[in-house]
């Protein structure tokens, strides 16, 4: 549903030319509405200023992320958008640099060129029947053909991608228990709101042309759909997948779902798809994917797992799949 949502907002917004930031904006007014009244986080124990600044913060990152979401899924398209999302992987790459042990940041470098790769393929054309120099899914014609994307038209739904996932490690580090994640992840909507509030009445009211100003269509399946599906349930979803399938969003069990989501929505939307192109990226990103998170995975004597379990080599302890 939350990737429905996304073809139907590009399918408007390519449409009717609204802004991107004011249409963003007006879909987080009613989500932070929602959680504030759902989750209450004024109620309960008071939240020490530890956990409240940087939570404020991530709703910067948060207002940014969907800024340049939406500004890359109208540039280079839904299928480019969402798959630009794992890019938020490279950050296990940045953290086993960083903290973890050395024996796999070969794996991990090998990981990310896959990856560079797969999105390479995808600026080039290779998901599209018209730039795919593999056989293409579909007839003639085509009611939507798209050009050949650049790697700087790219980069801005990559970037988006890799803030997604800063945001969802800031939030895992703030909040330990679900319901404090839910009371925080109120907090962060609710200043993405206010961060993107001066934002979208520059681009309203002083960014537009007197006869163009912003005519939003709120009853539109495209607007209630991404309230609904691409904000406020893709977040307890994503909790219930997380806590009870085990199953992170940068993940190649993640990405595979998502595939077959996509395959289905471009079918139905009639988008210039090319079927073997893009299970050739995808499967390319997956293994990057793959390779980028994985774990080390040697064994370990009794001695030290006991010793790890108790925390003696804490600072040499890999850090988890991303966002994790």
């Amino acid at each position: 549903m939350r990737i429905w949502s996304v073809y139907s907002l590009y399918s408007y917004l390519s449409n009717s030319g609204d802004s991107i930031v004011g249409f963003i904006f007006s879909c987080l007014v009613p989500a932070s509405v929602i959680f504030l009244v759902l989750q209450k986080p004024w109620k309960g124990r008071p939240l020490p200023n530890s956990q409240v600044v940087p939570t404020v913060v991530n709703g910067g990152i948060l207002a940014l992320y969907f800024v340049l979401w939406g500004k890359g899924l109208l540039a280079c398209g839904p299928l480019i958008a969402l798959l630009a999302e794992y890019a938020g992987a490279v950050l296990g790459v940045l953290s086993a640099a960083l903290y973890g042990r050395k024996v796999n940041i070969w794996k991990k470098i090998g990981g990310l060129a896959a990856m560079l790769v797969a999105y390479y393929l995808l600026s080039k054309g290779w998901s599209t029947r018209t730039h795919s120099p593999l056989y293409s899914f579909g007839s003639e014609p085509l009611e939507r053909a798209t050009q050949t994307i650049g790697m700087k038209e790219m980069v801005v739904p990559i970037t988006a991608g890799i803030l997604s996932a800063l945001r969802r490690v800031l939030a895992r580090r703030v909040s330990l228990k679900n319901q404090l994640k839910r009371r925080l992840h109120a907090i962060t909507i609710a200043s993405a709101t206010c961060f993107l509030f001066p934002f979208a009445m520059w681009d309203t009211i002083l960014g537009s042309a007197s006869d163009s100003i912003v005519k939003l269509q709120l009853p539109s399946w495209a607007y209630l759909s991404t309230v609904l599906f691409g904000m406020v349930l893709i977040f307890y979803v994503d909790n219930v997948a997380e806590e009870k399938l085990h199953l992170v969003f940068s993940s190649p069990r993640h990405l595979m779902v998502s595939t077959g989501c996509i395959i289905v929505l471009e079918i139905l939307y009639k988008m210039d798809f090319s079927l073997l192109g893009f299970l050739v990226c995808s499967v390319i990103l997956g293994f990057g994917i793959f390779e980028a998170t994985s774990l080390e995975r040697s064994k370990k004597s009794p001695l030290e797992a006991h010793e790890l379990s108790n925390g003696v080599f804490h600072n040499q302890l890999p850090v988890s799949a991303l966002p994790s």
